[in-house]
């Protein structure tokens, strides 16, 4: 199958190869990424004592599970599946949608993620992968080391993954281009939005603030950490049953949390597939989505795997 980052590779061979980066972060840009890295998990760290007897409503664990489930999805049905890897087609509202979601999970604009998500399959595990936990060596220290940076080291670091050359399509795309400016607004948007339901459902300022805490900032850290699971801990533990290039492998405790993010080795093995986890009893909480979109008419081509392609790509077959 051809991906665009296929294509635009092949355009680059005959214009000549574009670098990696186009430049680093301005120093408001990074300030920005601290904050919004470090004060939520503040928040998480601060949440262990808050659980205990006070602070925490059934309100606002429905609004955590609420906000938690449709930013998650964004991000494995939309900035992954859709603009990432073109695994399926959206109408126009669906796609504006999956990237506002998507914007909401606080994890960069689309265009940004796709960038780096591309990238990283291009040379994975390898030199040029900007969260490969293999770069430093296979010791003790040299692997405790790329687990920090492929968890969540490397987001600290300033170089920007060049957007013309990994992103070119969303970039071109005025939709995506607008939502990507208008990330900061959603950004704003993914933590008033729980403090303003939790404010009226319970008509009280401590609701209020129960819930920008809980479904807020606890929130974006929990699913900050779970996505950054699949780039660390889905690269050194787990089954390979498919052949790929690179160390990917499955970790089905994170199954469920990731919505499917975590059945990493035949995503690795297949980037254009809609379904990740393709073998007996492996949940996909994201191809289900897909699947009911699909059924509703607001996705198509959606590209299912095949028996034959799964034979093909499984460990031992030729």
């Amino acid at each position: 199958m051809t991906t665009t980052l296929d294509k635009s590779e092949e355009r680059e061979s005959s214009q000549g190869p574009r670098p990696l980066l186009e430049g680093q972060r301005n120093l408001a840009t990074q300030i920005a990424v601290y904050a919004f890295i470090l004060l939520p998990f503040a928040a998480l760290i601060a949440a262990v004592p808050l659980m205990w007897g006070w602070g925490l409503s059934w309100l606002d664990v429905g609004l955590f599970a609420a906000f938690y489930t449709f930013t998650l999805l964004g991000v494995t049905v939309g900035y992954h599946r859709l603009f990432t890897h073109n695994s399926y087609k959206a109408k126009r509202p669906m796609r504006i949608m999956l990237a506002v979601m998507g914007s909401m999970a606080v994890q960069s604009p689309p265009i940004t993620w796709v960038a780096d998500h591309r990238r990283h399959h291009a040379f994975s595990d390898r030199d040029g992968d900007p969260h490969s936990p293999w770069l430093f060596g296979t010791s003790p220290l040299a692997l405790a080391r790329g687990f920090w940076h492929a968890h969540m080291g490397w987001i600290f670091e300033r170089d920007v993954t060049n957007k013309q050359r990994f992103a070119p399509d969303l970039m071109a795309d005025k939709d995506i281009v607008r939502v990507n400016k208008l990330f900061v607004f959603f950004t704003t948007l993914t933590f008033l939005l729980p403090a303003v339901l939790g404010g009226l459902i319970t008509w009280s300022w401590w609701g209020a603030l129960t819930a920008f805490f809980w479904a807020g900032f606890v929130r974006v850290a929990v699913l900050h950490h779970i996505t950054w699971s699949t780039n660390s801990i889905c690269h050194m533990i787990g089954e390979r049953p498919f052949k790929s290039r690179d160390k990917a492998a499955n970790f089905w405790p994170l199954a469920i949390l990731s919505a499917g993010e975590s059945w990493h080795n035949l995503h690795h093995a297949d980037p254009t597939c809609a379904r990740h986890g393709v073998q007996r009893g492996q949940i996909d909480i994201s191809a289900r989505t897909i699947w009911i979109f699909e059924k509703f008419g607001w996705v198509y081509d959606v590209r299912w795997p095949t028996e034959q392609r799964l034979a093909r790509l499984a460990v031992g077959k030729d």
